[in-house]
């Protein structure tokens, strides 16, 4: 199982290729200015974005009620979703995965091994300290 790394975000991040990803509601217009945000952080951290993935979520009928809530308590994403986000890192040899969204420590060792990268929250890069 990969573990959150021990050393500072900066030095897991500094130069490394990151892939940027999200869950978002359907109804949220402003999905592309939080991963702007993101990928700012990103960059001030050393990292450099290598691709964005996103999931959207409420978009057909029946998930309109849903819209708040993963798509997976495993993988917060749909399982179609979280394979085509490891294949993409995979093949682009990402180092870190940052996802906009919080994850729990069990959503961070699950895909952290799908992904073949760490994995982390956009929340971990503005927390003080990391």
């Amino acid at each position: 199982m990969r573990q959150y790394p021990t050393e500072s975000l900066t030095s897991v991040l500094a130069g490394t290729g990151v892939a940027l990803v999200g869950l978002f509601s359907a109804k949220d217009k402003d999905f592309g200015a939080k991963l702007d945000v993101l990928a700012a952080s990103v960059e001030v951290h050393g990292g450099r974005v290598v691709s964005r993935h996103i999931q959207r979520r409420g978009v057909s009928h029946g998930g309109a009620a849903k819209m708040a809530l993963p798509l997976s308590r495993r993988t917060l994403l749909s399982p179609g979703k979280a394979r085509e986000v490891a294949q993409a890192c995979r093949a682009a040899e990402v180092g870190v995965a940052v996802f906009v969204n919080p994850l729990t420590e069990h959503q961070r060792a699950v895909l952290g091994d799908m992904f073949g990268c760490f994995v982390i929250s956009g929340e971990d890069l503005f927390t003080p300290g990391r």
